[in-house]
């Protein structure tokens, strides 16, 4: 299996190239070559795995036994789920009317990016030991993505992990979850402005190809196509669960809701549905950030102003920079058409699709907004119907839910994806007049030690990270 660059001017790589590039030379984001097709009799065997088992076959679709031989692979995926919580990784909620949620938030920190950078991590260590060598990572967070990336690395010595994430944008608890973390090889930044700044500061470091090759960057947000290999699963996983028969022929439909930020989840739904998966994907985003909900209602794919903070903290991101990736599969692969159209978005901020890109786009995807509003009775209708506590991520994709019982909409079966735990967000619980429910070891972070650097607004964000990055490698090499 190989992976090029979705803006068509770079060398293919393996996974192991697209692992540890993050970004492709040409400045695009790795796709498959290639997407494999699976049969019903595929389907049907794979209908019977769990999740873990389903992690194990998507991969060794997408990584080579020559890379990672079949048996140690599997071990891989085992040491990485390790840690979680339930004894099925991931949970199924059945609640009433019709409401189903996947739980996808029992790792280490009641996030779903636990599932993908768990896997990541070990893949890092798998490849690292036989290169013998040492890697930076860069990681802009708006809330999850941080935490979960630092626990998949820390403590490492052949990696340095640098965060940074948006002041006053995160929860407490989120916040804390990274800077309790006090290892030599964890470097947290809290920056005075939000995640589409940092991403921008992120990008120029990678932008520098002799520094980048010189320490070794990569990142671990979803532009890293493992992110999106292991999120595929949950669109198996939830589809086995829902549907009402295996013996149908054609298979039926199952709507999947998706709370939507950056993108990278639901380009995994796309990824399976491309592969045979009958899925009917439904982006969910928040209405303040909405620019992939206007892309696909209307082809307005452009910011609205600056990002505006809201419930569901995680999702306020004005450039889901996964759409790159959706783009080009709806393009039929066309690298030229997408480095022209990347390029326009990035230096204006601002790119009208043409009518057959997005009438493609709104045939492979649906969408909704959901304001802090809207957010707030789903969590209330929710404990209310089922004495079950969502968080307001998970509420926008329920909003979805409720939105469609009120017109009395589709009754094809349907599973909201819940991207991270309750616990995680005791403020907006406490907005529902709700009692939130706080583990103890997320209840400790409060009480512990903590650790990192301010980036001032008028502080040249990447140089202060290029100079910290040169002054930690030239301690190492001392």
């Amino acid at each position: 299996m190989r992976y090029v660059s979705a803006r068509g001017e770079a060398r293919s790589a393996d996974f192991e190239g697209a692992l540890f590039s993050g970004y492709a030379p040409d400045g695009g984001l790795f796709v498959l070559q290639e997407i494999p097709t699976l049969d019903y009799n595929t389907l049907r065997t794979w209908s019977a795995f769990s999740y873990p088992e389903l992690v194990k076959e998507l991969s060794s679709l997408f990584i080579s036994s020559e890379l990672i031989p079949r048996k140690e692979l599997n071990d891989l995926i085992d040491s990485a789920f390790r840690r979680f919580r339930h004894n099925h990784v991931v949970h199924l909620a059945r609640l009433k009317d019709g409401l189903n949620v996947l739980e996808l938030w029992h790792g280490v920190t009641y996030a779903f990016k636990d599932l993908s950078l768990s896997c990541t991590g070990q893949f890092l260590q798998y490849f690292l030991k036989k290169r013998k060598q040492h890697i930076t990572i860069l990681v802009g967070t708006a809330g999850d993505t941080g935490s979960s990336a630092i626990e998949s690395v820390r403590g490492e010595n052949n990696m340095d992990i640098f965060v940074l994430l948006p002041k006053g944008l995160c929860s407490q608890l989120q916040e804390l979850q990274m800077t309790t973390v006090i290892e030599e090889n964890v470097h947290v930044f809290i920056a005075d402005g939000n995640s589409d700044e940092i991403d921008e500061s992120i990008k120029e470091l990678f932008a520098d190809a002799d520094f980048a090759r010189q320490h070794n960057l990569m990142s671990l947000n979803s532009i890293n196509w493992s992110r999106i290999m292991v999120q595929i699963a949950h669109y198996f996983y939830a589809y086995f669960q829902c549907t009402p028969s295996m013996d149908m022929t054609p298979l039926p439909a199952v709507e999947i809701v998706v709370p939507t930020g950056g993108g990278g989840n639901i380009t995994a739904g796309y990824i399976a549905q491309k592969m045979g998966l009958p899925i009917r994907l439904v982006a969910v985003v928040n209405k303040n950030n909405d620019s992939m909900h206007r892309a696909i209602q209307h082809g307005d794919f452009s910011f609205s102003g600056s990002v505006k903070p809201t419930l569901a903290s995680a999702m306020d991101i004005q450039e889901p920079y996964n759409m790159e990736r959706i783009l080009w599969l709806l393009s039929d692969c066309d690298g030229s058409l997408i480095k022209t159209l990347m390029e326009q978005f990035y230096t204006s901020k601002h790119l009208t699709l043409s009518e057959e890109v997005q009438r493609k786009l709104s045939e492979a995807l649906s969408s909704c907004s959901a304001s802090d509003e809207d957010i707030v009775q789903a969590m209330r209708c929710c404990w209310e119907d089922n004495h079950y506590l969502l968080c307001p991520h998970s509420a926008v994709a329920v909003h979805y839910h409720y939105q469609q019982l009120d017109c009395h909409v589709s009754n094809r079966p349907r599973w909201c994806l819940a991207p991270a735990s309750a616990a995680k967000f005791p403020d907006a619980v406490l907005r529902v007049k709700l009692v939130p429910e706080v583990p103890p070891n997320i209840q400790a972070l409060k009480a512990m030690e903590t650790r990192s650097t301010t980036l001032r607004r008028e502080d040249d964000w990447a140089k202060t990270l290029r100079d910290r990055i040169e002054a930690i490698a030239m301690r190492r090499h001392t």
